[in-house]
């Protein structure tokens, strides 16, 4: 007999090439969050986050919505500590891929982290070229902080984990050099 399977996730249509605003996340926007970070996830491409994770750390997303109302990509910038802030919650809606819009998303939250003084960013990732061609650094664990590693715990593929974390400087001097 078979386990128990969830349904695949049916995201709604995009049209290619819409108008997007980049735009804080509000909290009518968690399930369109929910179920574009679902559909990569039962991919294998990234982590599940909970409703209940969304509404608690609402503040940390941003989105781009399409002009026919449509979230086509999210991601959050997550602050650790005074120097130091993680870009997570990273999805572009599949209809919208090679789009350039991941890399606004991810320039958006590096604006934010800037604004806020913050001179580091880091990311865990699949994805290392995307990341690396917009000036990120491959490091390894040890080299963050434990804090860093404080959700790991929790995370079902602990022991197997695949991702690769990665860095970059937001500001001159930004890894002690």
């Amino acid at each position: 007999m078979k386990g128990l399977e969830l349904s695949p996730v049916a995201l709604p249509e995009v049209r290619p090439q819409a108008a997007v605003e980049l735009r804080k996340a509000r909290l009518s926007d968690v399930d369109a969050i929910y179920w574009l970070i679902r559909y990569w996830a039962e991919k294998g491409l990234m982590l599940v986050r909970s409703h209940s994770h969304l509404y608690e750390n609402i503040r940390d997303f941003q989105v781009l919505e399409d002009e026919d109302g449509h979230i086509v990509g999210t991601v959050a910038l997550h602050v650790l500590w005074r120097d130091l802030a993680e870009i997570r919650g990273l999805a572009v809606h599949p209809g919208r891929q090679g789009e350039g819009l991941g890399r606004w998303l991810v320039l958006g939250a590096e604006r934010e982290a800037r604004d806020l003084g913050l001179p580091r960013v880091f990311a865990w990732t699949l994805q290392v070229g995307f990341f690396r061609s917009l000036g990120y650094q491959v490091t390894t664990r040890e080299a963050l902080p434990p804090k860093v590693w404080s959700e790991c715990n929790a995370c079902p593929f602990y022991e197997n984990c695949r991702e690769i974390a990665v860095i970059k400087g937001l500001s001159p001097g930004a890894f002690g050099s």
